[in-house]
């Protein structure tokens, strides 16, 4: 490959930028796009034997490869849509031709280099920006974890049940072996042993944290009376964010198993990795799929309930604020879940109805059925009219009355008394 050219290789979640070190270098820094470094001599495995692999070892080892995070502003660089389809449908490949400058157009080419050409070696790199996007998965739910202030492992102790601690022992040979590829640069046997029955405790924890979220939003529903609903509702609050904790930890773990068995495969089966790497990415599909039919359903259920609170809040004012308060709290940290993890949601919060708002709208509700009925008793003579008048003025100053010793107790909500 000239050195006026790059390689460029994008999946669904990245970018990788290959070519030499200074053409790379520059190209991603006049474009002020943040990077990691690929370790290309780790698909080495991946060629055979013969001169077509000399010639790709070579190519190999003359090239320098960095990944960057597909977002709005890197796929407007790289401009992916205009990619050349790789060896699978979801890998797509170019170069970009600079002619002495760096520019950001592709031009697709008949005869792309080794790297590109050699199916083996354009799987490789597909598994190593799988590994790169999952990895940036994990430490962004890492943030996630440090930001709501939750340690998860204190968490997982917290509970009692033994699926729990098992996750718990999971998590910890799973970054044990993490720091054991970093230190040796592949997943051997070894390493792989220790680990490879791990999927079936991550599972099982992340199917039991989804079925402890539908519990929570049942009964939530089954709560009839605002003053258990409103009990009800701050308890949901706190145990949501436990078990979202609980989700979002196996998602990573599942993550970084991935990470481990991707390289695994690389050394001990190379010509199978780009199926190896698809299935995986199907299976993460379909995990997420699950999480996100749940939280959504969560979603669901807590506007459900906030909105019939917002209904009762006439009589009850008090209890009617909690619940909308706490719905919007466990609302809040549910799409702030779903976001780290990639999910668009379609809820937001519900503003709580001021108890004077709610009088105001039975009182001209009250108002436009005496007037409406007024039309229709003028057939019974004067004085049955006047007592409806009667009837129709006592009712509206008594809710002004109630109105004004509100305001006077600088209250936006009704008299306790009304609470019951």
């Amino acid at each position: 490959m000239s050195n006026e050219e790059i390689e460029v290789v994008s999946d669904a979640h990245g970018v990788a930028v290959l070519g030499e070190r200074d053409a790379v270098d520059k190209f991603l820094s006049s474009k002020d796009l943040t990077s990691k470094v690929m370790p290309l001599e780790r698909l080495k495995p991946a060629t055979s034997t013969g001169a077509a692999a000399l010639q790709a070892g070579a190519e190999l080892s003359a090239n320098y490869g960095r990944w960057v995070k597909l977002s709005a502003e890197s796929s407007k660089v790289f401009k992916t849509t205009d990619l050349m389809k790789g060896s699978s449908s979801d890998l797509a490949r170019a170069v970009v031709m600079k002619d002495g400058k760096i520019s950001s157009l592709l031009e697709i080419v008949t005869k792309p280099t080794a790297v590109l050409s050699n199916p083996a070696l354009l799987a490789g790199v597909g598994g190593i920006m799988a590994q790169y996007a999952m990895q940036q998965t994990m430490d962004e739910i890492t943030d996630y974890l440090k930001v709501i202030d939750e340690k998860v492992d204190d968490v997982l102790r917290a509970q009692n049940d033994t699926v729990l601690a098992d996750l718990d022992g999971v998590g910890m040979l799973i970054d044990d072996a993490m720091v054991v590829w970093e230190q040796v640069g592949h997943v051997g046997d070894t390493t792989w042993s220790k680990i490879d029955s791990n999927a079936k405790t991550i599972a099982t924890t992340q199917s039991y944290a989804l079925r402890a979220l539908d519990a929570l939003a049942e009964k939530l529903e089954k709560k009839s009376k605002m003053g258990e609903l409103a009990k009800t509702s701050r308890e949901v609050e706190s145990k949501v964010n436990q078990w979202l904790v609980v989700l979002v930890r196996c998602f990573q773990l599942q993550d970084g198993m991935s990470v481990l068995e991707l390289d695994h495969v690389l050394n001990a089966a190379p010509e199978v990795l780009e199926k190896h790497r698809a299935g995986l990415a199907i299976s993460r599909q379909r995990r997420l799929a699950q999480i996100t039919d749940t939280t959504e359903k969560l979603l669901e259920r807590i506007s459900a309930v906030a909105q019939v609170a917002n209904s009762k809040v006439l009589l009850h004012p008090r209890s009617s604020g909690d619940v909308v308060r706490a719905t919007n709290a466990v609302s809040s940290v549910v799409v702030e879940f779903q976001s780290r993890l990639g999910i668009d949601s379609a809820y937001g919060v519900l503003e709580s109805k001021k108890w004077t708002k709610a009088v105001a709208e039975v009182r001209d509700k009250v108002s436009d059925a005496g007037s409406d009925g007024l039309k229709n008793i003028k057939q019974f003579g004067d004085d049955t009219k006047n007592r409806a008048l009667d009837k129709a003025e006592g009712v509206a100053a008594s809710i002004a009355e109630n109105i004004r010793k509100s305001r006077e107790t600088d209250s936006h909500d009704a008299p306790d008394a009304i609470e019951k």
